[in-house]
């Protein structure tokens, strides 16, 4: 989700110790490799689809069996009062980093990333668009991750960070990002013992086809966003070209909507036109790039809008919708 500037912390803090015990006392067999194998990079799971050993952000997502037995780590996730999807624990080895890059994903379309630090030293540092922070222990924030970023540990010891991601409601939106007042009188979040708390989680959000609203505001945005990485005499013309390509794409996309509905009925001409768009799109969009990043046109657009047009013809188990 794009934010009005790289990095909003949060008017809230929490209890780095109580939180440090329960991480510590998770096992080595919580721990996972990072899902793309960056080198120092691990987790551990807390609210996953199914709540199982998965990275997938798509399905029903429940509480781990981690979490189950982190009690003030739910309080902590539950007193925000939003719905999370995917959220875990993510460990930065000594030395190590998360090498820059930007969350082009359609899961990141709708959603932000809170950060919670939980084992941190001065000497790693957050950089997003130009801006560098630390986040210390205890403190809470979101960062635009549309933008380009990358983490560095430069201590002599393991990050840990809680990484959770929602939508948020309103309350949270103005919560994050209004005017925050001195940081004197900040609210400290304490255990309590007396309370089980539960956080709130996504149900399945896929549905058979994507409405023909949606992919007009996925498309819109990406249009928004288009253009060419190096000024050319035809560079112009091929941006329009990509441009008027999409749009003609959001309008027979609609009218298979019209003609089907969503519910999954003529699957097979869905696809071909989302292959058809995806075959055309090709040879324009050498060179065309996201203004805010970078990143291609042609990624993009796969990554965000064709990959998730249409869902698999059947959920994997225990990832179906919300009973």
């Amino acid at each position: 989700m794009r934010l009005s500037r790289p990095f909003f912390q949060l008017p809230v803090l929490f209890d780095p110790a109580r939180l440090q015990a329960e991480v510590a006392a998770l096992p080595a067999e919580a721990w996972t490799a990072h899902p793309d194998r960056v080198p120092g990079n691990s987790a551990a799971r807390l609210i996953s689809a199914g709540g199982g050993e998965t990275d997938s952000v798509h399905g029903r997502m429940l509480p781990t069996r981690w979490l189950e037995a982190m009690p003030y780590l739910r309080q902590t996730l539950a007193g925000f009062g939003v719905v999370w999807s995917r959220s875990r624990l993510m460990r930065l080895a000594p030395g190590a980093g998360v090498p820059e890059h930007a969350d082009i994903n359609y899961h990141w379309h709708t959603r932000v990333r809170l950060h919670i630090p939980v084992f941190t030293r001065p000497q790693v540092r957050f950089h997003c668009d130009g801006q560098s922070v630390h986040m210390a222990e205890g403190e809470a924030w979101i960062f635009d991750n549309w933008r380009r970023h990358h983490v560095e540990n430069k201590a002599d010891a393991a990050r840990v960070h809680l990484v959770a991601d929602t939508s948020g409601t309103a309350a949270f939106w103005r919560f994050a990002c209004g005017q925050a007042p001195p940081r004197g009188q900040w609210r400290t979040v304490a255990f309590d013992p007396a309370i089980d708390a539960q956080p709130l989680t996504e149900c399945d959000q896929t549905s058979p086809v994507m409405p023909a609203a949606e992919v007009q505001l996925l498309v819109d945005d990406l249009r928004a966003e288009l253009a060419a990485a190096t000024e050319t005499a035809d560079a112009g013309a091929r941006v329009a070209r990509f441009s008027m390509l999409l749009e003609s794409f959001v309008s027979d996309w609609r009218q298979l909507c019209a003609l089907h509905g969503t519910g999954g009925r003529a699957r097979p001409e869905f696809l071909r036109l989302a292959g058809a768009v995806r075959e055309a799109a090709r040879p324009l969009a050498d060179g065309l790039v996201m203004r805010t990043n970078d990143a291609g046109a042609l990624l993009v657009l796969e990554k965000r809008v064709l990959q998730h047009l249409v869902a698999d013809e059947a959920a994997p188990s225990g990832m179906g919708p919300c009973p």
